[in-house]
């Protein structure tokens, strides 16, 4: 239980640092309708990085917290796109609609974030299977 509020509390910090506090102008390009990708790519993979070092300091092994490091980036990176997408016409000091498209994607990342913390801590009863048959070790 200990274990499971621990890696809650350093997924909320987590996010909490890459999504606000170490994101910057270059990074939020990633709301230009043109030349985005680089600019998302940039923040999201500072996502993945820091669940990368979080699986590591937890004791996962080095190819599940690779793996899991990658998911991080490409679901934030979705993630962040759609709300760009939905969102864009939404004013923020005007539409309801526009903190509505927010709510959705912190409720997306966090979800993400449970379920990384799920195969963390089920990472020997499940996920080893899992990622082992998927890429062809038996």
């Amino acid at each position: 239980m200990l274990l499971l509020f621990l890696l809650l509390v350093v997924f909320q910090l987590k996010h909490l640092f890459v999504d606000y506090f170490l994101q910057n102008t270059y990074m939020l390009g990633k709301f230009k309708k043109e030349d985005w990708f680089m600019p998302l790519f940039a923040h999201t993979s500072m996502h993945g990085v820091a669940t990368l070092i979080i699986a590591l300091m937890f004791g996962l092994n080095p190819l599940l917290s690779i793996i899991l490091g990658l998911f991080d980036t490409i679901v934030h990176s979705i993630i962040d796109r759609q709300k760009v997408i939905f969102s864009a016409k939404y004013d923020k000091n005007k539409d309801k609609e526009f903190w509505w498209w927010l709510g959705v994607d912190q409720t997306m990342h966090h979800l993400t974030h449970y379920f990384i913390i799920f195969l963390i801590l089920t990472s020997d009863e499940y996920m080893s299977k899992i990622v082992y048959n998927f890429i062809g070790f038996t």
